[in-house]
């Protein structure tokens, strides 16, 4: 592939910037697309938008100096200039995590308007399986009036970065490649050998790529359900849960997860579902079943400290940590929320904190936020996230606690230990 290519990068959220700066770093003259102005404006005067990215400041910085990245809101010129398209607009999904494909839809329809004959297009949002070729191809050649495999090429090549380290795992991971035909697939692996340090994979088709992105977020929520289950059944006789999954996890075939008050992000309760969606007759009952399980930890905890506590009705909870993940500040289908839910319908009087966001953020997500310093009263506190400013609680602040829930398995049962203090955590057992 010719090098240097002009690419565009269609959404510069969390993954798009990113990719657009590690693009433009190895050498391509990059535009970034995205809708909003404040992004838009941010990215031109060299700043990222996104905190906590190590190497994404600096990168950005640099490249939009040196002038191999810029940004614009005009989808049209940006493609009309482009050798390769990079699509990484979220799919937005409700609350069940069906997906709603009028955002990816419009893009899609405004990309293929200016597309130029030769154009490579790359969708790395995850999608529903078959969704590549059998959606968005026939949008593409409809609205651009080229041909798939013949003066366009189009491939699925799902991202499978983490936030808070995207760059180490783009230089980790191999890139996983599929093509609606062998040509969009040697193009596309071409492209991300040229900007990549990982290995590139390609695979048979655009549909074994998503479907690659869809299993291996499948075989972690399954996972995590069965981590739930065993911690379940091992509390209740005595085991040391922690120890039994760690011991059990030196054998390299054993894998087993954490197990925790509830699955939240992005990716792992959502995806699975795209799959339960499109299936039929009781197939895939088992990732219906890691499904039921999962969604009934929050409630499965709550019923452990209503015992403790003698029913939750009038009982003071405090929440810590809304996010779906320490040290992040993101609330994608974070488990904060289905336990707050649960206890305000068992009568408790629920109140959060977390540090990584403002009053007014939390009051905008719903919740009724609490200063530590005024959560004495508390009689029951739910570490949901377990945040680096938790590390070191003084738990001696909640003068009247009588539980405290390790959702997370972060907190040190010793603190607790000859106290009056109810300690619930599926790490250890419930002596």
């Amino acid at each position: 592939m010719e090098h240097p290519l002009t690419v565009a990068v269609i959404g510069l959220g969390k993954i798009g910037l990113p990719i657009a700066a590690q693009y433009a770093f190895r050498g391509h003259t990059v535009i970034g697309v995205d809708i909003r102005s404040n992004v838009v404006a941010s990215v031109s005067a060299g700043k990222s938008h996104i905190a906590g990215e190590p190497l994404l400041d600096e990168r950005v910085s640099t490249t939009v100096a040196a002038g191999s990245l810029r940004a614009t809101q005009d989808v049209a010129s940006a493609v009309g200039q482009a050798n390769v398209v990079v699509v990484a607009v979220p799919l937005i999904t409700d609350a069940e995590g069906k997906a709603d494909f009028a955002t990816i839809d419009e893009v899609t329809r405004t990309m293929g308007a200016s597309l130029k004959s030769g154009t490579l297009v790359l969708y790395e949002t995850t999608l529903p399986l078959g969704t590549t070729r059998g959606r968005l191809g026939p949008v593409l050649e409809q609205s651009s009036g080229l041909r798939l495999g013949d003066s366009l090429f189009l491939a699925f090549s799902p991202e499978r970065v983490y936030s808070g380290r995207v760059f180490e795992d783009l230089s980790k991971y191999p890139k996983i490649v599929g093509g609606v035909d062998p040509e969009s697939t040697a193009r596309a692996v071409a492209f991300y050998g040229s900007v990549l340090d990982a290995d590139v994979l390609p695979v048979a088709n655009a549909e074994t790529a998503e479907f690659a992105k869809l299993a291996e977020t499948t075989y972690r929520f399954v996972n995590v359900a069965l981590a739930d289950q065993l911690a379940l059944f091992g509390r209740e006789r005595g085991v040391n849960i922690s120890e039994a999954f760690a011991a059990a996890n030196t054998q390299p075939f054993s894998q087993i997860h954490h197990p925790g008050i509830g699955v939240g992000g992005h990716c792992i309760p959502v995806y699975p579902r795209f799959l339960l969606e499109a299936s039929r007759n009781g197939e895939l009952s088992l990732v219906r079943d890691a499904q039921r399980i999962d969604d009934a930890m929050p409630a499965t905890y709550l019923n452990l400290l209503s015992d403790v506590l003698g029913g939750l009705r009038g009982k003071r909870v405090v929440v810590l940590g809304v996010s779906y993940r320490p040290n992040i500040k993101e609330t994608a289908f974070s488990a904060a929320f289905r336990v707050v839910t649960v206890l305000k319908q068992e009568g408790a009087l629920v109140t959060v904190h977390d540090p990584l966001f403002s009053d007014d953020e939390l009051r905008d997500l719903g919740f009724e936020s609490v200063p530590l310093q005024e959560a004495a009263a508390a009689d029951a506190v739910i570490v949901q996230a377990f945040h680096r400013q938790y590390q070191d609680l003084d738990w001696k602040l909640f003068r009247c606690l009588r539980a405290v829930i390790d959702g997370r398995g972060g907190v040190p049962a010793a603190l607790f230990t000859g106290s009056d203090i109810a300690f619930i955590s599926l790490d250890v057992n419930k002596a």
